[in-house]
Parts: structure tokens; sequence; C-alpha cells
């Protein structure tokens, strides 16, 4: 499996392209990076790409469908929820197969309602906004989806498996299981945070404290009614105490 990425300088997302070989089949997973890297790779790899495989439909990730689907001609798959125009729906547990990739899609909702990711080749598992390097993606509402599809889905893979994220450098699942603040407290290896912090005046407190991929900060907080949520460090006043 041959795995080239672009990344977005301002947005950090990535896009990948996928091979089996050289000279090969190839799939793109998210496209709103850069298109030209992926598209010199195309070439220098002369390979015939033939699905583009969406974890989710926010910009960042969807950017350039419309320009690799009519310039490969592509199927493109997608959550039925993801509201992703023209694309093939994909559930949890299917398989694409292209070329000599064998790609199982699984579900892990949280940071939107249907998110998916590629596991390929039982080699690597392309994450979306889900998993990140020492992070996770955001929730709205959707706390406890984004946690059963941590740790119930991604946490039970393989170990070895090598992470492409949404964002940013990738990883290892046994290293975001080792290291990942978010998964520590949630498996049980370190306790959860204390300190009262304000999350855009509302008050809370701050179970968890992480950094993002972007170089800020990414916060698990639990408000004052007991919901909890995944938000950006921006939107947290702490009060040291």
């Amino acid at each position: 499996m041959i795995v080239e990425r672009s990344m977005d300088p301002r947005w950090l997302s990535n896009a990948y392209l996928v091979a089996d070989r050289v000279g090969g089949t190839a799939v793109f997973i998210d496209s709103g990076a850069p298109a030209e890297p992926l598209l010199a790779a195309v070439d220098r790899l002369e390979v015939q790409p033939t699905d583009l495989l969406t974890t989710h439909a926010h910009m960042d990730h969807v950017a350039n469908h419309r320009l690799l689907e009519e310039r490969f001609g592509l199927r493109v798959y997608a959550a039925s929820d993801e509201g992703v125009e023209g694309a093939e729906p994909l559930g949890h547990g299917e398989v694409v197969e292209a070329g000599d990739l064998r790609i199982e899609a699984l579900r892990t909702p949280g940071h939107t309602r249907g998110m998916l990711a590629f596991v390929v080749d039982g080699e690597a598992v392309f994450t979306g906004d889900t998993l990140f390097t020492g992070s996770v993606g955001g929730t709205g509402d959707a706390f406890d989806d984004l946690r059963r599809s941590i740790m119930d889905v991604l946490m039970g893979l393989p170990h070895e498996l090598v992470v492409y994220p949404g964002h940013s450098e990738e990883t290892t699942i046994g290293r975001e299981w080792d290291e990942n603040p978010f998964v520590r407290v949630w498996r049980g290896a370190d306790p959860e945070g204390t300190e009262r912090c304000h999350v855009e005046g509302a008050e809370a407190t701050l179970v968890v404290w992480g950094h993002d991929y972007d170089g800020g900060g990414k916060a698990w907080v639990r408000f004052r009614d007991g919901r909890d949520a995944v938000v950006g460090g921006s939107r947290v006043t702490r009060t040291g105490h």
C-alpha cells in the first residue's frame, strides 16, 4: 500500500491518495487539501484512481470533490446522512474493493452524525475528524457518540495500525492508547480533572485539557447541568482552581 498526502496550509486538513502498487489502482480519501500534489502523485505512480471516499462533508474535507470526480470519473462514497451530493451510501462494516485494496468503512459519529473511518488492508485507518494525534474532534452535543466511536470502535483496532487523521500528522492506534489525554481518561488510566472554567461565560469543569492539531488547545468540559462536550481551547477561560 502506498499513501500520498496533501495538507491545506490554512485548514491543516488532509487529503490522501492510496494506491495498491505502482502502476496499479488508487483511491482518494477526502479532498479538502490542494489537489495538485495528489495529481502529481497519480502521474508519478502511474496509477488509475477509481473511487473517492468521504469521511465527512465539512468543506475542509470536500472542497475538491467535484474536480477529482470529473477528472477521473470517480465513484464517490459517503455515509447516507452526510449529505454529499451524488455519493453512494456506505454503512458500518461495508467494504469497497479497488484493485488489490480492501477498504472497510467504520461508522464513527461524534464530530458529525455520519462520520466514517476507513480501514485499508488491515494496515492503516483514516479517521477523519474523530481522532487526531494527541487530540479528538469537537462534539457539540454528541459527546457520548464521540467517546463510543473512539473507545469502542477505533481503540478496538490493532494497536500497530497507522492512523491517518483528517488534520495534521499521522500516528498509530497504540500511541493514542498510550498518550492521548482524552483516551487515557476514558480508559481510566488518568483521573478526570476538577479545575473550574468558563466556556463562553458558562460555568463548567475542565475534565481534560490537551493540545489540538493547530497548535491551540482542546478541552473536555462538563457543564453545571451535567452535559459533557469537547470544545476548542479558545472558547475556554481557565480559572486555575
